[in-house]
């Protein structure tokens, strides 16, 4: 269960301002609720976990066996944003940090990205891993045509089908149901494909095949993961006071609205957790960054950011908030030992867990930083398992689509990310773009 603490924002705001708040965010879920709200075609993510059937995840093992047997150690999944962002912060957060570096057999192949930007290097070196090692690739594009995670996959494509000759058994696709130029290939070429739902924006698809599949082949136990998010899903659709994605979604926007904090920074003090905050950022971004309004997501990775960001946050512009998520237990045990010569001064810590060092940093940051004015809320996990990363996806899914409604933005469009496209296409000059070429040169 993720549960919501607001103790540390209390000396910023009050009782009533909140209560106002707590008011207009549980409007905003009965908008989300009853799907009577902007952008409510997009609202099938919000039972993704209840009803998301066994046999889907038993075809995301069938692949994940059919590799095993051709001995497949690498897989490169390829998309961008909601794309991949959900299912590289599920991988990273329940791998082993030094997974890459252990020796011995694997139990499942490495994963790695594609597709995310358009670095000639990044491609170039991601190919000298692939032909180091026994290669299948997952495409992840709604409309096959966008333009970082098609040029990947033409360049992954075609290595595929000059070194294996069961090519079309080593490319799997995740598109749409019936039309788009990657749905055609795979028809035409025979892939195995699973469906991107209509009614699931890219940015809340982790719990589709777009986040299941890679995380399956990854190793990981998805109906864990979706247990985990069913309990979230409950939770987040009560109409209480006490919801946390209602609490969490009226405090932010209490902050943003009455005390003028446009920033908020997700904390983790975890380096598990730093994909969390990229997941989360464009979660967050797209949804409520729109007509002039929104809280722009940051995220920071304590102690190590305390050493690099953590000046600003102590004594730069009051414009910002802090969302720890907290981890209350770890999931392994390091002690502290004595030197006879103390020379680093350390003996007082002997016997002490390194977490309980952790816990100590992270509890003096939230004093120092609500004394510098920066409220904190926090957000917190029993330990970091499947179950309650699943928990996590949903409950900032649904705090969002509250979010936003309580600014009164469409919490399911990004009009916006259109706009560097066209300049893009105009600039390297795509066939119907001849005009606006024309025009942006003359601009230059």
């Amino acid at each position: 269960m993720v549960k919501v603490n607001l103790g540390g924002c209390g000396s910023f705001v009050k009782d009533a301002d909140y209560k106002v708040y707590v008011g207009k965010a549980l409007e905003a879920l009965e908008v989300l609720e009853s799907g009577s709200g902007a952008g409510n075609d997009f609202l099938g993510w919000k039972h993704l976990p209840s009803e998301t059937p066994g046999s889907l995840i038993a075809e995301c093992e069938s692949v994940r066996d059919s590799w095993k047997a051709k001995g497949v150690d690498l897989v490169v999944v390829i998309g961008i944003g909601g794309s991949y962002l959900g299912a590289r912060c599920a991988i990273e957060a329940l791998s082993h940090n030094f997974a890459k570096q252990l020796a011995g057999p694997k139990d499942a192949p490495e994963v790695v990205f594609a597709g995310n930007n358009l670095s000639e290097d990044y491609l170039a070196e991601l190919m000298d891993l692939v032909a180091q090692r026994n290669a299948a690739t997952v495409v992840i594009s709604k409309s096959g045509t966008t333009t970082e995670p098609a040029v990947a996959f033409r360049i992954v494509k075609e290595y595929i089908e000059k070194t294996y000759t069961d090519a079309s058994e080593r490319i799997v696709a995740i598109t749409d149901a019936r039309k788009g130029a990657l749905k055609t290939l795979a028809t035409q070429e025979g892939y195995k494909t699973f469906v991107v739902p209509d009614n699931v924006g890219g940015r809340y698809s982790v719990l589709t095949p777009v986040g299941l599949l890679p995380i399956v082949l990854a190793g990981f136990d998805v109906r864990a993961m979706l247990a985990g998010a069913k309990e979230m899903e409950i939770a987040c659709a009560l109409r209480s006071e006490e919801n946390p994605a209602v609490k969490y979604a009226a405090m932010r926007n209490l902050l943003y609205k009455e005390l003028g904090k446009k920033v908020e920074i997700l904390v983790s003090y975890n380096p598990k957790l730093q994909y969390l905050g990229e997941w989360w950022k464009q979660l967050y971004g797209e949804s409520e960054g729109k007509d002039l309004k929104g809280i722009f997501p940051a995220s920071v990775n304590f102690t190590t950011d305390l050493h690099s960001m953590g000046q600003f946050i102590q004594e730069g512009e009051r414009i910002m908030f802090e969302t720890v998520v907290n981890v209350e237990k770890s999931g392994r045990s390091v002690i502290i030992g004595s030197d006879p010569q103390n020379l680093d001064q350390l003996n007082y810590l002997a016997g002490r867990h390194v977490e309980h060092c952790n816990a100590m940093a992270q509890l003096g940051t939230k004093i120092a930083h609500i004394d510098g004015g920066v409220p904190q809320l926090e957000v917190s996990i029993e330990n970091l398992s499947a179950y309650n990363l699943g928990g996590l996806f949903q409950f900032f899914e649904y705090a969002c689509g509250i979010s936003a409604y309580v600014l009164g933005i469409n919490p399911f469009n990004q009009p916006g990310v259109e706009a560097y496209k066209k300049n893009m296409f105009a600039l390297l000059e795509k066939p119907g773009y001849e005009e606006m070429t024309k025009a942006i040169k003359e601009r230059l």
